[in-house]
């Protein structure tokens, strides 16, 4: 019989989303045949394994298989994925370097770039920019547009994302991000129907089997997928989403490619705005969550993969 860790919280800001991700995947591992362990990190670092604090190396002994229920920093930036690479230990979700890169929304876009993937304009903002900021607007507004959507270079959850409606105020929203993350990636702001499609390993005799398209409906108060809309129950989910069967065809094709061209393994979530037939790809998750709101776990379950036999399926396929 398996032993399964259950790896969950951590540092980041996706503390809470991680709890409640690792929570559902130990409920499930109830229902299956493995034994398993809940090791919750503390928002200081610290590993806890029955409320004691151990090292990474101690509290993984005896383990078969490391599930990663983590999101956002340290979680899904490749950092313990090292860990689990150099115990040699098998784990869920993708290896290092890739996470790494995936996780940088700049180095994700630059992977893609030669694949042909259709994306916002964008470029790279640091913090160390500020001091030419006065100057640099003009150039952003032309680069990008008047209305755009700036976020954290490497965060999750909508963490810190800003809808910028014009560039009145582009300045000052830079200026406020820019106090609490050094690098951020300035998008121009496309409208259209929010969209995301989730991909996974080796299922039903397919390497990368693209599962059904969710459209994403935030409400009218909202203009995107907010942090706060995204966990609160006021989003619309629609799955199978309401696409032609060419955009269909197109976001499931993309997303197969940004696993595959990344170098993801197992399972990933791609972001997409469609827009007058047009797939435009935003970015993608390592480690999508598994919460009762989350979408990979929906979009699965749209296919007659329950949630146990998904969490089975991937710790039956996890490798180092």
């Amino acid at each position: 019989m398996k032993r399964v860790a259950v790896l969950r919280g951590g540092p980041s800001g996706e503390y809470s989303v991680s709890m409640k991700t690792g929570q559902a995947v130990l409920e499930a591992l109830g229902t299956l045949d493995y034994k398993f362990k809940d090791i919750v990190i503390t928002k200081q670092g610290e590993w806890l394994t029955g409320g004691f604090a151990q090292t990474p190396d101690r509290a993984l002994e005896g383990i078969d298989v490391v599930f990663l229920a983590l999101h956002g920093e340290f979680g899904e930036d490749g950092r313990v994925q090292r860990i689990m690479q150099r115990l040699n230990l098998p784990f869920t979700g993708s290896n290092a370097l890739p996470s790494a890169i995936a996780f940088n929304k700049d180095l994700t876009k630059q992977t893609l770039k030669k694949y042909g993937v259709k994306m916002p304009r964008h470029r790279r903002f640091s913090k160390h920019e500020l001091e030419t900021l006065e100057e640099e607007i003009d150039n952003i507004v032309s680069e990008i547009g008047h209305e755009v959507f700036i976020k954290p270079l490497a965060s999750g959850s909508s963490l810190g994302a800003k809808h910028v409606p014009n560039s009145a105020n582009l300045k000052h929203e830079i200026i406020n991000l820019a106090e609490l993350y050094d690098e951020l990636m300035i998008e121009e702001f496309v409208r259209g129907k929010e969209a995301t499609v989730g991909v996974l390993n080796n299922f039903r005799d397919e390497e990368f089997y693209a599962l059904p398209v969710v459209e994403i409906l935030p409400p009218r108060s909202d203009t995107f997928y907010s942090n706060s809309n995204k966990y609160d129950g006021s989003t619309e989910l629609v799955c199978p989403g309401r696409f032609s069967y060419h955009e269909k065809a197109r976001l499931a094709e993309t997303a197969s490619l940004v696993h595959k061209v990344i170098g993801l393994n197992q399972y990933s979530r791609s972001d997409f705005i469609v827009k007058d037939g047009e797939i435009y790809f935003l970015e993608v998750n390592t480690l999508p969550g598994l919460t009762a709101h989350s979408l990979f776990p929906r979009s699965a379950g749209a296919i007659g993969l329950d949630f146990s036999q998904l969490v089975k399926h991937l710790i039956d396929t996890a490798s180092v």
